[in-house]
């Protein structure tokens, strides 16, 4: 039974357990079971936890030094950062905004999560100025101080620089660029372990917020999920269509039918990764993407370009937030969107890893990383459509890659 199967009836098993427990709230049953549900989902996210910094950090260093080879592509590698970073951006905007526009989620004011919530300090509203001087002192700072505080912002700063550091020092730093390999194998490994308890401690953090809260938590979930689902389907069928028709000068219908193959792949396995052989297939025969600029982009964009995942957890932290009954400030709706575009980076393509940068998301403005009790259930269903839209970027991405290094040949010959 895959770990998808094993979620979803923990899920269905938590809400029913849940159910029961709240139709009687005074029994010694009631009391006895809250508290090994607490004790089985505080073991469930303290492990979750223990393991996000070091993930985080080995996962971009390991990340960022694979582009070692870049340098042949140097004009394709900054052409294809420009054009992630950009349908990224747009990705988030589309997300924070129509969070806004629904408030998805306002007015429940969820109390299980307070406990969580009472260590934090939600800072004051900053003025642009004054956010730029905050996130500089939050994040250049001794990073062994930033791994004991679990600043999250700091350690992908000085994960970044050490990446840098180990392209630029090239086979001088091979040894640390081995271990640095061999530690991010480590800690996927320490996930899987904890992932084997992911069915227990969603079953207890599901039945306990069933047993404890109001009922109406399930229908913001469904309108949560139509919202998303819409949005990443407008991201998918209009803005990166245009941004391709007027960078690229390719037909979006021409697109369409060129990666249909592809695109279903995507949506029926959730996994960019193992879809990748099908859209460089899809670029090089119908799109007519030169091999040597699919073979670099597209299996580059699987890693570095999720539009819909960062869409998708930008949209899911104010959604908690609003649960919740905590007001983001422009400062925090900032960092949830620098924050959700570093994690959708390099991810590794497996259920678990995606779970620990939804907690790194939540916790960069304090949001409880119990929450994703509340995502799981919904996320695989989710994941089918944001899977499609990330397939989709990486084949946009080749075309309008493609087209501007054909421009440049005659003035270059870094593709030759």
């Amino acid at each position: 039974m895959s770990l998808n199967t094993q979620i979803f009836i923990a899920a269905v098993i938590g809400v029913v357990f849940g159910l029961v427990l709240s139709l009687n709230p005074e029994t010694a049953f009631f009391s006895s079971s809250l508290y090994i549900l607490s004790l089985i989902s505080s073991i469930f996210i303290g492990l979750l936890k223990m393991l996000l910094i070091p993930l985080i950090f080995t996962s971009i260093v390991v990340g960022v030094s694979n582009l070692q080879a870049s340098g042949q592509f140097n004009r394709v590698w900054k052409i294809t950062a420009l054009c992630c970073f950009t349908t990224t951006t747009f990705a988030l905007i589309l997300g924070i905004g129509c969070a806004h526009l629904f408030s998805v989620g306002q007015g429940m004011d969820i109390g299980i999560f307070a406990d969580a919530m009472q260590n934090h300090q939600t800072p004051d509203t900053l003025t642009p100025s004054s956010f730029l001087t905050n996130f500089i002192q939050n994040t250049l700072i001794n990073p062994f101080k930033a791994f004991a505080e679990g600043n999250v912002l700091a350690v992908v700063v000085f994960a970044l620089l050490l990446g840098a550091a180990l392209i630029k020092g090239g086979d001088r730093f091979q040894s640390v660029r081995v271990l640095s390999v061999q530690l991010f194998d480590i800690m996927m490994m320490l996930v899987g372990w904890v992932m084997k308890l992911a069915p227990l401690g969603i079953l207890a953090l599901l039945a306990k917020l069933i047993a404890t809260e109001d009922l109406k938590v399930l229908g913001s979930l469904a309108e949560f999920a139509l919202v998303v689902t819409g949005t990443t389907i407008f991201h998918g069928a209009v803005v990166l269509p245009l941004l391709l028709w007027i960078f690229g000068k390719m037909n979006p219908i021409t697109f369409f039918k060129g990666t249909r193959l592809a695109l279903i792949t995507a949506f029926a396995t959730s996994s960019s990764s193992a879809t990748m052989p099908l859209s460089m297939k899809c670029a090089q025969e119908n799109l007519k993407v030169r091999p040597q600029t699919a073979g670099f982009v597209i299996p580059l964009g699987t890693q570095l370009n999720m539009d819909g995942t960062a869409l998708y957890e930008a949209a899911a932290a104010l959604f908690v937030a609003n649960l919740i009954g905590m007001d983001l400030s422009l400062t925090q709706q900032l960092i949830v969107c620098l924050t959700a575009m570093i994690a959708s980076l390099g991810a590794p393509g497996i259920p678990s890893a995606g779970m620990v940068t939804m907690i790194m998301v939540l916790q960069s403005v304090g949001l409880p990383a119990e929450a994703i009790a509340i995502l799981l259930p919904i996320d695989r269903i989710l994941d089918t459509v944001r899977t499609v839209v990330n397939v989709q970027g990486d084949m946009m991405i080749s075309v309008v890659v493609d087209r501007y290094a054909k421009q440049a040949e005659p003035q270059s010959t870094e593709l030759s």
